[in-house]
C-alpha cells in the first residue's frame, strides 16, 4: 500500500558571522582566504572551502576548473580528497564553504552540488560522526547545518558494497 511520507531538515541561519561562535567565525572568514587559490578563468565564480580537523588542523580547497568543463573540481572535493589521501585518520570536525564573483553581488549562501554533498555523507559514514557545514556568504547570512542528512536525505550508503 502506498505511504505519503515527509521529510524535515533542521539547520540555524545567522545574519553576521559576529553571532556564530568564534571557531566557526574563524572558519569562515578562512574560507574567504581560499578562494585566493581558485583557478576559476572561465566562470569567474570563486569558491573557498576551510576544514577543521579533530586534530586542530585546517584543511583549504578552492574550486579548479579546467577548459575541459567535467574536468575541474569543486572546491569542497578538492579539501575532502585532501583530507583522505593526507589525514586520513582525523576526523572533519566542521567545514565552512564561501563563494564570490566579479560579475555579481551573492546576496545569499551558496550551498555545494550534490556530488559535493554525496562526498560529504561518504566522510560522515566513513568517520562515524556528523561534520558541522557552515554555508557563509561575505555579504549577507550563514546557513549551519549539523550533518549531511539534512542536505542529502537520500545520500547514498550502500554497505553491501563494503567488504
Amino acid at each position: 500500500m502506498m505511504q505519503k511520507k515527509n521529510i524535515s531538515i533542521s539547520f540555524e541561519e545567522y545574519s553576521s558571522v559576529d553571532e556564530l561562535s568564534s571557531t566557526d567565525r574563524n572558519l569562515c572568514l578562512e574560507s574567504v582566504n581560499a578562494m585566493a587559490s581558485s583557478y576559476s578563468p572561465y566562470s569567474g565564480f570563486r569558491v573557498g572551502v576551510a576544514v577543521i580537523l579533530s586534530s586542530g588542523k585546517i584543511v583549504y580547497g578552492s574550486n579548479q576548473e579546467n577548459g575541459a568543463y567535467p574536468s575541474g573540481l569543486c572546491a569542497e572535493r578538492v579539501a575532502l580528497f585532501a583530507i583522505g589521501s593526507s589525514y586520513p585518520n582525523d576526523k572533519i570536525v566542521s567545514m565552512a564553504i564561501s563563494a564570490q564573483t566579479d560579475h555579481f553581488e551573492i546576496k545569499e549562501p551558496v550551498t555545494s552540488c550534490g556530488a559535493c554533498l554525496q562526498v560529504m555523507a561518504e566522510y560522515e559514514k566513513k568517520q562515524s560522526s556528523l561534520i558541522n557545514v557552515l554555508f557563509y556568504c561575505p555579504n549577507g547570512s550563514i546557513i549551519r547545518t549539523v550533518g549531511i542528512k539534512s542536505l542529502l536525505p537520500f545520500a547514498f550508503t550502500e554497505t553491501r558494497l563494503q567488504k
